[in-house]
């Protein structure tokens, strides 16, 4: 059966399927030796598809794994700058595994990676209304903290849907907030803190739809249970 180029790449676990439509454009993949456009189909189970020069290879088996992303990590396979990466941290997981979405280099928390192309446009599409949960402890302009993070309908003249946001525990000089957000636009969290007069002196993610950090240790990862996997691939959120 044909499909379009760019999810059958995904789906071999090579790369995303943004990125996969990328190679498309640069004219990386070949189809029995031809030159592939963006929008092309192929039929993985006769055509013979290269990218780069290299034979797609078949289907991995599917790897779902959940990390606690600390603090000093950047979100990247690799690093031009010799940074340590997230993706180090999961090398030992027996496959080539991605990142869903990000968390920046001071950021913490849960962070999902995956070889499944599809899954992983699902969770980090917009449309897909997943709600990311993050703890945040925050400094500056507390009085108004809740109900200004609240009230935000756009971010740097960018518009955002609204934030879900309480306050978890009120401290002497900081305020610990929880806030959920499902679109996840370029350190949201850390610009929308900015207009409201907020710093951040900590911002730790603790859930992703279903899934919750729970006592995983910093540095640390699980590989999901099959009942996580199935409600992230199902509408089921319970």
């Amino acid at each position: 059966m044909t499909e379009r180029l760019q999810k059958i790449i995904a789906r071999s676990g090579l790369c995303s399927r943004r990125a996969a439509e990328d190679l498309l454009r640069a004219g990386k993949v070949r189809v029995n030796g031809a030159v592939a456009a963006l929008g092309d189909q192929a039929d993985p189970e006769t055509d013979e598809i290269a990218v780069d020069g290299r034979p797609l290879a078949a289907k991995p088996q599917a790897v779902y794994l959940m990390l606690h992303k600390p603090r000093g990590y950047v979100t990247t396979l690799s690093d031009e700058y010799g940074r340590k990466t997230a993706a180090e941290l999961v090398a030992d997981c027996g496959q080539r595994v991605f990142p869903v979405g990000r968390l920046d280099k001071e950021s913490e928390g849960l962070l999902l990676f995956t070889n499944d192309g599809a899954l992983m446009q699902r969770l980090i599409h917009p449309s897909g209304e997943v709600d990311k949960t993050y703890h945040v402890t925050v400094r500056g302009a507390l009085e108004t903290a809740v109900d200004k993070l609240s009230a935000l309908r756009d971010v740097e003249g960018e518009p955002i849907r609204p934030a879900r946001v309480r306050l978890l525990e009120q401290r002497s000089r900081e305020l610990l907030l929880e806030i959920v957000i499902h679109e996840g636009k370029n350190r949201q969290i850390r610009r929308m803190c900015r207009q409201c007069g907020l710093e951040v002196a900590r911002l730790q993610r603790v859930g992703e739809h279903t899934l919750t950090l729970g006592s995983l240790a910093p540095g640390r990862w699980r590989y999901l249970t099959e009942e996580e996997v199935r409600i992230l691939k199902g509408s089921d959120r319970a």
